[in-house]
């Protein structure tokens, strides 16, 4: 008989240790998150996306229980930024905080990653229906009188933009071939200027997003005439959206949403997406977002992938109609 040297508890630790041994890795890997987290900004600090980011991020690491920093990376349309994350391990610690030119650089310019493959969406987070402002003093006060003008004065009327490719060059665009107007299109470098010339009358008009142009419209500087989502703004209830007006299919809107590099852990992006969803639907989260003219959004990574794929389709349709070029 081989008498045995270990105790049965000395035992029962031996084989515990074997089963955990003969676990899958995944299984014993450290939950997520265990460290910060970085969110990469492709805009410059002080601009709507960024603002955005960091209203998200401090109740997003309350939820998650970390950490998270957030950092600009502007320059050549986005892709600098894109760049540094797809540069980075695909767990979860380096997530893009990207807008609206997302999906039109997706149409309008070469790119060195493919959008729609190389980078997987996590959750959108915001809606901005743009806002289209002209001066106090500008002759028409509706949006059908507006109209009326640039079609009986085709290429008197001119529009600014903060670039071509951003959403109030493609709104404007819209609206020259949905309208039938002929308008001259103005880009300025930012919001900022373009609203500086619009007070100052040098441009007849502007679709606003609301971090830019809200303010002056309240305080009656501007005049707001219509704006660019499926239904009113709720911190301009006066004023009607350009559907409204008799424009079907007339939606724009800006956004901001979350991505992180292929390959990123399921369980990851879900923990990620639930939390955008969760900050989002925070009472006082939405209630500050919608006083400032934002709708918050905070879907699943399938929905934000269909709408990710719509926009693309949508603006490379008036790109092909229009003629639009970035040059």
């Amino acid at each position: 008989m081989i008498r045995s040297d270990f105790s049965p508890s000395r035992r029962r630790l031996l084989l515990g240790g074997a089963a955990l041994a003969a676990l899958p890795a995944a299984a014993q890997t450290t939950p997520y998150p265990s460290k910060p987290i970085r969110i990469v900004v492709p805009y410059a600090a002080g601009g709507g996306a960024d603002a955005n980011a960091r209203l998200l991020a401090q109740p997003m690491s309350a939820l998650l229980g970390q950490p998270i920093v957030v950092e600009n990376r502007p320059g050549a349309s986005g892709v600098i930024a894109a760049t540094a994350v797809l540069q980075a391990p695909a767990d979860g610690y380096t997530v893009l905080f990207d807008a609206f030119p997302y999906a039109v650089n997706a149409v309008l310019r070469k790119l060195p990653f493919d959008p729609l493959k190389d980078l997987v969406p996590v959750s959108q987070a915001i809606n901005m229906p743009n806002i289209l402002v002209v001066p106090s003093s500008a002759p028409y006060k509706t949006f059908k009188e507006f109209i009326d003008y640039a079609r009986a004065n085709p290429g008197k009327l001119s529009y600014a933009s903060y670039g071509a490719g951003g959403s109030a060059h493609l709104a404007a665009e819209m609206l020259k071939r949905d309208a039938g107007i002929e308008w001259l299109h103005v880009p300025y470098k930012g919001g900022a200027p373009a609203i500086t010339d619009l007070l100052a009358g040098q441009v007849s008009a502007y679709f606003a997003n609301p971090v830019s142009g809200l303010s002056y419209v309240q305080s009656g500087r501007l005049r707001a005439l219509a704006t660019t989502g499926a239904r009113r703004m709720e911190a301009l209830p006066q004023v009607p959206t350009v559907m409204e007006s008799g424009f079907r299919n007339f939606e724009v809107v800006e956004w901001n949403g979350f991505f992180v590099p292929a390959g990123t852990p399921p369980a990851v992006i879900e923990r990620l997406s639930a939390a955008v969803r969760e900050t989002t639907h925070q009472p006082e989260i939405r209630q500050r977002l919608l006083s400032m003219g934002i709708e918050p959004v905070g879907n699943t990574p399938r929905e934000f992938g269909a709408f990710l794929q719509s926009q693309i389709a949508r603006w490379a349709a008036l790109v092909q109609s229009n003629g639009i070029t970035v040059d």
